[in-house]
């Protein structure tokens, strides 16, 4: 019989490994989900913030992988921003949204506003 020779087991990537570093942030975000046949808008608090993502504490009953509308403005940025983000997780009343297509414009302010900043991870 040969001998076997024993390979490492593969190892899975780490799934709570993040792309992007996030930070915190502390202002106001109006969520826009369909629910039913109407729009509902709902108030809710950023809690933290990175280049791809928003995480948001949110008093609702949103799905992954549901799709969003949130306004918002960056503190000491003047127009409030109006992007489209889907559910990527949900913990309790924490949810954390994936941008979908952020503007060049909005990546560059965004980008501007996080360099500084401490990591929260």
């Amino acid at each position: 019989m040969p001998a076997s020779s024993s390979k490492p087991a593969a190892s899975r990537p780490d799934r709570r490994r993040r792309r992007h570093p996030r930070f915190r942030g502390d202002f106001r975000v109006i969520v826009s989900y369909l629910l039913g046949n109407n729009y509902q808008k709902i108030e809710g608090h950023c809690r933290d913030l990175s280049r791809a993502g928003i995480g948001i504490l949110l008093a609702a009953e949103l799905d992954g992988g549901e799709v969003a509308g949130l306004s918002f403005s960056l503190p000491g940025s003047a127009p409030p921003w109006e992007v489209r983000a889907v559910v990527r997780y949900r913990r309790g009343y924490q949810y954390g949204f994936e941008f979908l297509a952020l503007t060049e414009a909005q990546r560059a302010s965004l980008g501007s506003y996080l360099e500084g900043m401490e990591p929260i991870d």
